[in-house]
């Protein structure tokens, strides 16, 4: 039964990705790029560290800066050492990125109220509760995972 749940989950998270993927390609942007950009667009005026982005990011392997890269080659966002840690480097939308997402946003809420439309609003709840559940547990135990391993780990 567990592996027919976490193969139901990932085919169903594919299908839904591959619906939200072709509303947002024919306007030049990949899922993780779209995901990117709302990220950096919530978080207003003062910007966003890039390593915020990516820990926000659905998809957790997003290679972050090549990403980044090419939304600031298409004039979507713009970035900017922080000061005084210039380390540190922060996100903005552009006003064309703020457009572009204003575009999208009704397409995509579209899309996402297709993907769950067989679905009453207390099974919504109740879904999204058990997906937390199942994230939640998957997540500790891959940080127990991670911690335990590193302090096995020789120095």
């Amino acid at each position: 039964m567990a592996q027919e749940a976490t193969i139901a989950l990932l085919r169903t998270a594919s299908i839904v990705s591959r619906a939200l993927a072709r509303v947002v390609e024919p306007l030049g942007l990949s899922l993780a790029q779209y995901n990117a950009l709302r990220i950096i667009r919530g978080a207003g005026t003062g910007g966003i560290p890039t390593l915020a982005i990516r820990e926000r990011m659905i998809e957790e392997g997003t290679t972050i800066t090549r990403l980044l890269d090419k939304l600031e080659d298409a004039g979507l966002i713009r970035r900017e050492r922080n000061f005084p840690d210039r380390r540190q480097v922060l996100c903005f939308a552009t006003n064309a990125g703020r457009k572009l997402l204003d575009m999208l946003d009704p397409r995509v809420d579209s899309a996402d109220e297709e993907s769950v439309a067989s679905l009453s609003e207390s099974q919504l709840e109740r879904f999204i509760e058990l997906l937390d559940a199942v994230r939640q547990s998957t997540a500790e135990r891959g940080a127990a995972r991670t911690a335990s391993a590193s302090s096995r780990a020789p120095r």
